[in-house]
């Protein structure tokens, strides 16, 4: 490792001199035992502060119901009701298996659920795979043993998807995937869309975002925190429910302020150019109702924001989720391809989750991608045993707006095959468009950064991951602050001490910096988007790995466990 890559030791671990005489004393030009020895674990006042009010903390957020079905370790294995060589798929890859893997799809899909089984081989597809239909579960023998193998990207099989925004941009940059879980009533609107370039929105309330049915209003004030509201009129409610808390914000952006921690800088920050970031409101969080009591209703996680009466907080109807479908052990190869010049993406893109609800992705493997995981109004969904590897790719996890509570963990990026070609970029792991509530965690990252994109996401948690810091966040200037409050990095070692997108304490609103590697700006240096003091907080610096506990999310969820 040359000077550049070289981190110090960690804060507090001394190097042992030996007392002369002493048995334990190190020869001439050997370390001794005690050099070598990991720094025992810091307990972190940060998290004896979050564990007296783990709901409520300024900087730390409560996510320990990401993932699907609130965190749960174990995903349903639903019965194997087809084999997609019983439909006329072939495993020698020799001709085109994506007409019979979609029909045994629909088929177990439409039939209430199932297991669709791909036995050991590579297929062919030359058409997308639609995982569509609730209960119904895509398995192949092992990410090791089952390929798809794509011939055609989506540009191919669907058409230019140009951006809603303007200009000559590509959606597929960040949109869509070779295998795409969704509803299938849903898939076939946005594609429709997309062959009319009608340029759909993309989240929870439909094409035209009119597309939902208001339920109630909330009436009354409930904190950040809280699992409870009143509403004015609770008869077309009942537990079980999902429903989308909506808000919307006011002509002087108190939501906007409120989502960046009501720092006093947001307060004068300029909103109103953030023409792209207004684009995301209202905001929509997808919950599920557990109790009506009277005018009463509580939901089965805290409450993202305060429900303040200046930002209209009311409670819709939503787009159809897609509900406990899987995608396990397989890997997605695209044709070998030169990667694309930036926001140009063809769409070889791997999987994509959009409208998933209580969903997984496990071992799962993406090579030679554009894009490799996607993630697009996507609600407790879990990411696990994911990994990307080949000639390199734009977004490895994109996590973008209507994206709440997901989880992805055990995830690798291995280094590129191929130079970067001229024009390019690369991100790694992307949050934006006022995400909330994800979690990364236990990753490995050859490559990349910690891209937030702008978009203003908020209360996200990366922990226990290394990286290899060589990329850059993006984000149009539009979309307005790279981050919004709560915003936590925990456990993160960065080999080449590079520190774009990984220490937040200088640039991200009531944030956590925990156990981070020292590191030092390079290139991309962020300069905070508020002005004055924006009440973040650093602890353990230099110290990654001693630290107790070690990964936040692990440690939430025993909290939840443990009542």
């Amino acid at each position: 490792m040359g000077a550049e890559g070289a981190v110090g030791p960690a804060a507090g671990v001394g190097v042992a001199a030996g007392a002369e005489g002493s048995g334990g004393a190190a020869r001439a030009g050997e370390a001794s035992p005690e050099a070598n020895a990991p720094a025992a674990p810091a307990a972190s006042s940060l998290w004896a502060e979050f564990r007296a009010a783990p709901y409520t903390h300024p900087q730390i957020p409560y996510v320990a119901h990401a993932g699907y079905a609130g965190g749960a370790r174990d995903f349903p294995r639903h019965l194997v009701r087809a084999n997609a060589l019983d439909h006329g798929a072939t495993p020698d890859g020799s001709a085109d298996s994506a007409p019979a893997i979609n029909r045994a799809l629909r088929e177990v899909g439409e039939s209430g659920g199932g297991t669709v089984l791909l036995p050991p081989g590579t297929y062919r597809i030359d058409d997308l795979i639609l995982v569509g239909w609730d209960h119904t579960t895509l398995r192949g023998a092992g990410s090791g043993l089952t390929t798809l193998h794509a011939t055609a990207s989506l540009t191919d099989l669907v058409g230019p998807y140009g951006s809603r925004y303007g200009g000559d941009k590509s959606s597929w940059s960040w949109a869509g995937g070779l295998v795409w879980m969704c509803p299938a009533e849903r898939h076939r609107a946005l594609t429709g869309a997309i062959r009319e370039r009608a340029w759909p929105f993309e989240g929870w309330t439909g094409n035209r975002r009119e597309e939902f049915t208001e339920l109630a209003a909330v009436t009354g004030l409930s904190r950040q925190g809280a699992r409870t509201v009143t509403v004015d009129d609770p008869s077309r409610l009942r537990a079980g429910d999902r429903v989308l808390l909506q808000y919307a914000d006011d002509a002087g952006h108190a939501l906007l302020a409120h989502i960046a921690g009501d720092v006093a800088g947001a307060a004068t920050y300029d909103w109103s150019d953030k023409t792209k970031l207004l684009s995301y409101l209202p905001y929509e969080w997808p919950a599920r109702v557990t109790a009506v009591a009277g005018d009463r209703v509580t939901f089965d996680r805290p409450l993202p924001l305060d429900t303040r009466p200046e930002f209209r907080p009311r409670l819709t109807t939503l787009v159809t989720p897609l509900v406990g479908a899987g995608v396990e052990g397989l890997t997605i190869r695209m044709e070998p391809t030169a990667q694309g010049p930036h926001l140009l993406d063809r769409g070889w893109n791997g999987l994509a989750a959009q409208c998933t609800w209580d969903c997984w992705v496990d071992d799962v493997h993406a090579v030679d991608v554009d894009n490799g995981f996607l993630m697009v109004a996507a609600k407790a969904t879990t990411f696990r045993r994911t990994r990307i590897s080949g000639r390199g790719c734009h977004h490895g996890w994109v996590c973008r707006e209507g994206s709440h509570d997901n989880l992805v963990e055990d995830f690798t990026l291995d280094a590129r095959t191929a130079p970067a070609p001229e024009g390019t970029q690369l991100h790694g792991i992307n949050a934006e468009g006022l995400s909330s509530y994800n979690v990364w965690s236990r990753g490995r990252m050859a490559m990349g950064t910690f891209d937030t994109h702008r978009g203003m996401p908020f209360a996200n948690v990366r922990t226990e991951i290394t990286l290899t810091n060589d990329g850059r966040h993006g984000g149009d200037l539009t979309a307005g602050p790279l981050y919004g409050a709560r915003f936590t990095h925990w456990n993160v070692t960065v080999p080449n001490a590079r520190a774009g997108c990984v220490r937040l304490d200088d640039v991200a609103p009531r944030s956590a910096t925990v156990a981070i590697s020292e590191v030092r700006p390079f290139a991309q240096v962020d300069t905070p988007d508020f002005p004055g003091d924006l009440a973040s907080r650093l602890e353990l610096y230099g110290s990654p790995g001693a630290v107790r506990p070690r990964n936040l999310y692990e440690a939430q969820r025993d909290l939840l466990r443990r009542g």
